[in-house]
C-alpha cells in the first residue's frame, strides 16, 4: 500500500480554544466570540463585552452568564486584566465539565487540561510571575464566586498551565489580537528552526506544515513551531525562552555558530566589500575577504553604534519613531553589517512608522532592505517573510511600479499559499486583488512601451 505523504501548506490540526481572551485594545473593534474585526455592540447587561451580532451572543451566552454579572458589578471604566479574564474562564470552564474535554492532535491521540505541566516550582521561583499572580488573585475574588472559586494554591496551579500553555491569537497580518489555551495544540514544542506555523480564522486554530512529510502518521515529536520571535541572536532566544518557558534551547539553529558571528556581525571597512566580519574574534585584525584593516577605532565605533542601537530599540519596543529609526539607520552605514540583527530589526521599525505616516517611497526602500535579512533568518516559508513581499508589492503597486510590484505579489502568493491556504481572507480578498491589478497594469505598461 502506497504511504500517504503530507505535503507542505497540509493542515495537520484544526482547534477551538479551550478558553480564549481578546486583547482589549480591540474591544471597540472585535468580536468578543469570534474575533473578528468589525462593528460590534456591547452586551447589553455588562454593558462590557461586545459581539459582532446576535448569533455570537447566543453562542457565548453559555459561558458568559456568569461572567456577566460579576463584570457588571464592577466599577464603570474599569478594564480588566486579560489574564484575569482568562484565568476565571478557564475555571468556569473545568467547573462545567471541562477536566474532562479532550484536545486532539491527532485522530486517536488526545491531551485533557490535566495533562497540562502547571510548572509549580518554576513560578513560585519566579518573582515576576508571583508579583503577578498576586495582583490576578485580588481580581480573581471578584470575578469568580467564593463558593466555587478554587484555592488559591489550585489557582496558582492553574496560572503556571495557563502562562506556559496558551498561545498569542493572530491576525491576518501576525499582530496579537488575543491569548487562547488549545488543549491539543499545546502538545507542539519549539525549535528555532520550526517544520510547522501556526495561524488562525478568528479564534480557530490551524497549524499547517513547512515542509513535505514523508511519514504516513504524523509524529508530533518531531513537529515543531517557534513560541518566539525569530529575528535574535541565540543568546537572547534562549533568555527569553527560559525567562517564559523555563527550558533552555539546545536546537540544531542555536548551536549554528556560523549563524551567530554573521547575527552580531560588524560591516567590513571596505565599503565594497560585504563580507560579515565578527569583532568578538580579538584577534581579527584584517577582512579574510578582502584583506582591509580592522583598526582599534573600527571596533569602538562599532560598539557604540550597537549599544545606541539598542537602547533605542528597547525604547521603541511599543511604538517606532520614523526620526530615531533614521538616526540609528545612519549611524549603522558601514559600520553594522546588513545581516546584523540590531540593524534588520531598525530596517523594520522604520518601514511600519515611515508606513504610518504615508511615506510610501521610503516605506518602500526600507522593506526592499529588509527582505534581504528576512530571507537570511527566516524559512523560506514563514508568514513574516510572505507578508513583507505583500506589503512591499502593495506599496509598489501604489507607486505605479507595476513589473516590481508583481514579482513581490507573486513571491507573498507562493509564501502565503502555504502559510494562510487559499480561502484565508488575506489570501484571497486581499493579494488576489492585489496581484490582479498589478498584472493588468504591468500588461497596459508593456502595451504602451510596445507602441512607443
Amino acid at each position: 500500500m502506497r504511504k500517504t505523504i503530507h505535503r507542505r501548506g497540509d493542515v495537520i490540526l484544526q482547534e477551538k480554544p479551550f478558553a480564549c481572551v481578546l486583547d482589549p485594545r480591540y474591544r471597540d473593534s472585535r468580536c468578543d466570540r469570534c474575533f473578528k474585526e468589525t462593528k460590534v455592540l456591547k452586551c447589553s447587561n455588562c454593558l462590557y463585552v461586545r459581539y459582532c451580532g446576535r448569533s455570537c451572543q447566543k453562542e457565548a451566552w453559555s459561558d458568559h452568564k456568569e461572567e456577566c454579572e460579576k463584570l457588571k458589578a464592577l466599577p464603570p471604566g474599569l478594564v480588566v486584566p486579560s489574564a484575569a479574564l482568562m484565568i476565571a474562564r478557564i475555571v468556569r470552564r473545568l467547573l462545567k465539565g471541562g477536566d474532562t474535554h479532550k484536545g486532539y492532535y491527532t485522530s486517536k491521540q488526545y491531551r485533557k487540561f490535566c495533562d497540562l505541566m502547571p510548572h509549580e516550582e518554576n513560578i513560585r521561583a519566579d518573582s515576576k510571575r508571583m508579583e503577578h499572580f498576586g495582583t490576578l488573585y485580588v481580581v480573581l475574588q471578584r470575578l469568580l464566586d467564593e463558593a466555587s472559586r478554587p484555592t488559591k494554591a489550585e489557582l496558582l496551579r492553574i496560572y503556571g498551565k495557563m502562562c506556559i500553555n496558551t498561545f498569542n491569537i493572530l491576525d491576518a497580518e501576525m499582530s496579537t489580537i488575543g491569548t487562547g489555551m488549545y488543549i491539543g495544540a499545546s502538545i507542539i514544542d519549539h525549535s528555532c528552526r520550526p517544520n510547522v506555523v501556526v495561524s488562525f480564522d478568528g479564534e480557530t486554530l490551524r497549524m499547517r506544515l513547512l515542509e513535505d512529510y514523508p511519514e504516513q502518521e504524523l509524529d508530533f515529536g518531531k513537529l515543531f513551531i517557534s513560541y518566539i520571535d525569530l529575528i535574535d541572536t541565540a543568546e537572547v532566544r534562549r533568555e527569553q525562552l527560559a525567562e517564559r518557558y523555563y527550558f533552555h534551547c539546545a536546537c540544531e539553529r542555536c548551536r549554528d555558530e556560523q549563524e551567530q558571528k554573521r547575527m552580531n556581525a560588524a560591516a567590513c571597512p571596505n565599503t565594497t566589500c560585504h563580507e560579515p566580519l565578527d569583532f568578538s574574534d580579538t584577534e581579527l585584525n584584517r577582512c579574510p575577504a578582502c584583506g582591509a584593516a580592522v583598526t582599534h577605532s573600527d571596533r569602538e565605533a562599532f560598539a557604540e553604534i550597537s549599544n545606541f542601537t539598542r537602547d533605542h530599540l528597547a525604547q521603541m519596543k511599543s511604538v517606532a519613531y520614523l526620526d530615531v529609526s533614521r538616526l540609528c539607520l545612519e549611524k549603522q552605514a558601514n559600520v553594522l553589517h546588513r545581516y546584523n540583527v540590531q540593524h534588520i530589526k531598525t530596517l523594520d521599525n522604520a518601514m511600519e512608522s515611515a508606513l504610518n505616516l504615508e511615506k510610501w517611497t521610503e516605506a518602500t526602500g526600507y522593506g526592499l532592505r529588509l527582505l534581504g535579512g528576512f530571507r537570511q533568518y527566516y524559512s523560506p516559508y514563514h508568514p513574516m517573510l510572505g507578508l513583507t513581499y505583500l506589503k512591499v508589492g502593495k506599496l509598489q503597486l501604489y507607486q505605479c511600479q507595476f513589473t516590481e510590484a508583481l514579482k513581490q505579489l507573486q513571491q507573498a502568493a507562493k509564501i502565503l499559499r502555504v502559510t494562510h491556504g487559499e480561502q484565508d481572507d488575506l489570501y484571497k480578498r486581499v493579494l488576489v486583488p492585489l496581484l490582479c491589478d498589478a498584472a493588468q497594469g504591468d500588461l497596459g505598461h508593456l502595451a504602451i512601451a510596445d507602441e512607443g
